[in-house]
């Protein structure tokens, strides 16, 4: 499939500087493990590669100086958050090798991200993209004086469905260096168990990124970076936020808005491969309620999602009343109307066997 848009600009040109061996450096590959082990160091998967770091971290090395490195098999799990979501968990080796890539691409692709994209990011985040969503629409609505508008999407499957060859023509795209590119698609390819030339000659389409990488974080957003320019220089949509697979656009006209989403569901389709979540997709006044990232917005206040609020009881109680669970939730109620639901928290922190 051949690309039918380019965004273009000075920016797009720009070729990804770091070499293959900066990237499997042991000076890098140390600074990553430092990264990674933060949190983790009672884990025995961890403890047991600590034990022998040096000698592991210059395996490592040895196997992707010598391209004889392969990526190993992910342990699969399910986790409810609120929905159920199916997680793959790669080796503590594996792991470090994420990390070792993902500090050295971030910074880089980071810089070519639009403004409004908040997942995953530093210094971003639900929060900063609700006040944003609160921001826009005041313009939008000229301090409520006139309607607005808000078309919300959802992406089906979003992990799921990530081609991998046209994320990999993506990358390389921005990435000269045909040994960085073996290197990302030993991971990209690793949910598929195949190798980065299988990835970009199968016959049939391999998909999917494995939630529960670090580097699949990254690459869904170099990948919806794709969709991101089309929207803002293509479409010319000036309110509009995406936070992974959940964005909006607010406008003044509902024409414009059903027109647009028209626009999208084909380039999703035909450019990235994506689908509409079919029952996710609405075209809504601000003020009736929008459903947007665990909060139901409205035009002086907002609430949180049904299905948020259950989960937050269901967690506080199972976590017995812990305090740190408790100050995490009450620092989420802080950003809405949430006065009742912070009062009944704080209930199960006093009496956690109620």
């Amino acid at each position: 499939m051949g690309k039918k848009f380019r965004w273009g600009g000075a920016c797009s040109k720009v070729r990804f500087f770091h070499t293959y061996e900066d990237i499997i450096s042991v000076e890098n590959l140390l600074g990553a493990w430092r990264e990674f082990v933060r949190g983790k160091r009672k884990k025995r998967d961890v403890q047991e590669f600590q034990y022998r770091l040096m000698d592991s971290v210059l395996a490592l090395h040895r196997e992707l100086k010598d391209k004889t490195y392969t990526h190993g098999t992910y342990h699969a799990f399910n986790i409810s958050d609120p929905k159920r979501r199916n997680i793959h968990k790669a080796s503590v080796r594996d792991r470090l090798l994420h990390h070792a890539l993902y500090r050295k691409l971030y910074p880089f692709f980071d810089a070519r991200f639009i403004h409004d994209s908040y997942s995953c990011r530093r210094w971003k985040g639900t929060h900063k993209a609700i006040n944003r969503f609160r921001t826009f629409a005041y313009k939008v609505s000229k301090n409520h004086t006139r309607t607005c508008w808000v078309l919300k999407c959802d992406i089906k499957k979003f992990f799921a469905s990530i081609d991998q060859r046209i994320l990999m023509r993506i990358l390389a795209e921005s990435i000269a260096d045909k040994d960085v590119m073996w290197f990302i698609g030993q991971v990209v390819c690793s949910f598929n168990s195949g190798a980065y030339g299988t990835c970009l000659r199968a016959t049939h389409r391999q998909k999917g990124l494995p939630l529960g990488n670090l580097t699949s974080q990254l690459l869904v957003n170099i990948y919806m970076n794709e969709f991101d320019q089309f929207v803002k220089h293509k479409l010319k949509a000036k309110y509009y936020i995406r936070y992974a697979d959940d964005f909006v656009i607010l406008s003044h006209d509902k024409k414009h808005l059903e027109k647009i989403c028209r626009l999208i569901d084909i380039f999703l389709q035909e450019e990235l491969m994506l689908e509409l979540h079919p029952n996710k997709v609405f075209i809504k006044t601000f003020v009736s309620g929008v459903d947007f990232l665990g909060w139901v917005h409205f035009s002086d206040h907002r609430t949180l999602r049904t299905s948020t609020k259950r989960k937050m009881l269901r967690v506080v109680e199972e976590k017995k009343g812990k305090e740190e669970t408790v100050q995490s939730y009450l620092g989420l109620l802080s950003h809405g109307n949430t006065e009742k639901l912070g009062i009944q928290v704080k209930k199960w922190f006093r009496d956690p066997a109620r």
